[in-house]
């Protein structure tokens, strides 16, 4: 049996473990949160690291992406650095593959048109696939980096524009701790505090990293389609509660809730059995097709 581990910076409230069959090898897969703590995830990492198959790291990007440019977060490279013999992924590598199919699939599969539709993008930097999949589908996309980020009331409405300001101010911003901007550990815990409502209200779809959305999330999403990651059922009947319609993960159910793209990516770097830089966006497609990994849908109101 494989082992995957995810290490993530989250809420340890937010554990999960499931067994799984891929391919006919049988995983075990299981998050560990560090409630924000580095050095715990540090220590964690390091007491893992040749003991399992593969390694994600979770509540962290290690690389964010703008059009062709890819910026390194400083706190990323310290815990991929602190491991020395297991693959280790943080899931950037298959966003670009998986969430750019989960915009296919919402518009073939589920028959909803994007063309026109208002879409907020909480965090298009860690979600750069989506994002351009997003406006290539013809979506009037608002990327809230900035908004929900940096607590910024700077909307950007443009690609071309959220890349020349993702190039002029990220260098510096990713020397910044991490959880300067990125919720972890017992602020993912806490009820949302609603700021910025106004774009919340005028989208008809939510995309993005869900604590970046949960976080500043109004009372009411009556209606809105919510398109995501890593839900826990928690987190769904809190949407429901909000009058959120439809829910879309990104990654699919596995016992009870969708693991990160970091563990999905970890499995299939396991099964591919390469290390993270040898593996190109053709062998991560190759294995989705093969596996018929799909969104997960979840219709909250009739």
């Amino acid at each position: 049996m494989k082992r995957i581990v995810s290490v993530s910076l989250g809420s340890s409230s937010r554990d999960h473990r499931a067994q799984v069959n891929l391919l006919g090898e049988d995983f075990d897969i299981s998050r560990v949160g560090t409630d924000g703590k580095i050095e715990v995830a540090m220590e964690k990492l390091r007491e893992l690291d040749g003991e399992v198959d593969a390694i994600g790291l979770g509540g962290i990007d290690v690389y964010l992406y703008a059009g062709t440019k890819r910026y390194a977060l400083r706190d990323g490279l310290r815990l991929l650095n602190a491991v020395k013999v297991t693959p280790v992924v943080d899931g950037s590598g298959l966003k670009n593959t998986l969430e750019r199919e989960a915009v296919r699939f919402l518009q073939e599969e589920l028959g909803v048109p994007l063309r026109g539709k208002q879409v907020l993008m909480v965090s298009a930097l860690d979600r750069f696939g989506m994002a351009q999949a997003l406006v290539d589908a013809g979506a009037d996309v608002l990327f809230g980096d900035f908004i929900f980020a940096l607590d910024l009331d700077k909307p950007v409405r443009g690609l071309r524009e959220f890349e020349k300001l993702a190039e002029k101010y990220l260098p510096d911003a990713c020397k910044l701790p991490f959880q300067f901007f990125y919720p972890t550990g017992a602020k993912q815990d806490r009820p949302p505090q609603p700021k910025y409502p106004q774009y919340y209200e005028e989208a008809e779809i939510i995309a993005g990293d869900f604590h970046f959305m949960r976080q500043f999330m109004p009372d009411r999403l009556d209606g809105k389609l919510v398109l995501t990651n890593t839900v826990t059922p928690k987190d769904i009947e809190e949407l429901r509660e909000r009058g959120v319609r439809t829910l879309i993960t990104t990654t699919p159910d596995f016992a009870g809730r969708s693991f990160g793209t970091n563990v999905i990516e970890a499995a299939l770097l396991a099964l591919l059995g390469k290390k993270w830089a040898d593996v190109t966006a053709q062998d991560y497609d190759r294995l989705l097709h093969e596996l018929h990994l799909h969104p997960r849908v979840v219709e909250l109101t009739t």
